[in-house]
């Protein structure tokens, strides 16, 4: 049995945020700063020249690299073997998250109740996905979800009937209708399969995924190139004010 102290958690979930906000994966980096080569349109060329600066800027500085700091979303996985001591595994990732967005600068955006409003000031609760796994390891995996985009999501239960090309043009009729709203060019994550809430967690899930690795099913992986090209031919572009990217990949899960 291995023993891992809360103090541990909570130190390890501020800093993933903390680095998450101030830093994309170097895959995404290179992919948006590729696309501002390719671009033919001035103003969405111009838009991708700027989100490059944007990124070194927030490297240097310290800071977010978008005001929009987001929700923080946690993915863990506990191993059987492992023993959380001192404390709640939840309270420890949410102290994580309330020193990271405080000491971290970060944007504190959730509102204590959905209706009646009120900041909770220091971006908590967290949403956990927590699962358990064989072995002695904790994973922890930090998605702060920014809301330009998360409320552009949405979800559509298909009849047995349905076929492929119906859920190409579901995909790319939302990303149609989210316009220059989640502020793309953007990664689409898609879920597919399981029965409402399923379906979300795994599009979700799909957005951690590195977009330089594709499903490791061909024919997900296929399906993943097909919308891709079908949602960049919407010429939404960057920012929507129009262009060739709109979309920098799309990561399927089922």
């Amino acid at each position: 049995m291995r023993e891992i102290d809360v103090s541990q958690i909570t130190a390890a979930v501020k800093t993933l945020f903390i680095d998450a906000n101030r830093v994309l994966p170097s895959d995404l980096e290179n992919c948006i700063a590729d696309a501002s080569q390719k671009e033919t349109s001035p103003i969405g060329k111009a838009v991708l020249c700027d989100l490059c600066e944007n990124m070194n800027a927030a490297r240097e500085l310290g800071i977010p690299v978008c005001q929009d700091t987001g929700m923080a979303v946690v993915f863990a996985e506990i191993g059987q073997e492992v023993h959380v001591a001192g404390g709640l595994f939840e309270d420890a990732v949410n102290e994580g998250v309330r020193q990271g967005y405080t000491q971290g600068r970060l944007r504190c955006s959730v509102a204590a109740d959905p209706i009646r409003r009120g900041n909770t000031g220091d971006n908590t609760p967290a949403v956990i996905h927590l699962r358990l796994v064989p072995g002695d390891k904790l994973t922890i995996t930090a998605a702060p979800k920014g809301f330009g985009s998360e409320n552009m999501s949405r979800i559509k239960m298909f009849t047995p009937s349905a076929e492929v090309e119906d859920i190409i043009a579901f995909v790319a009729e939302t990303v149609q209708i989210a316009g220059g709203n989640p502020c793309p060019p953007v990664v689409l994550g898609v879920g597919i399969g399981g029965d409402f809430e399923k379906c979300a967690f795994l599009a979700k899930q799909a957005l951690c995924r590195p977009i330089s690795q594709r499903n490791a099913d061909k024919f997900y992986a296929d399906l993943e190139q097909r919308m891709l090209k079908r949602v960049n031919e919407l010429h939404v572009g960057p920012q929507g004010f129009g262009g060739l990217t709109t979309a920098l990949a799309v990561n399927i899960e089922q």
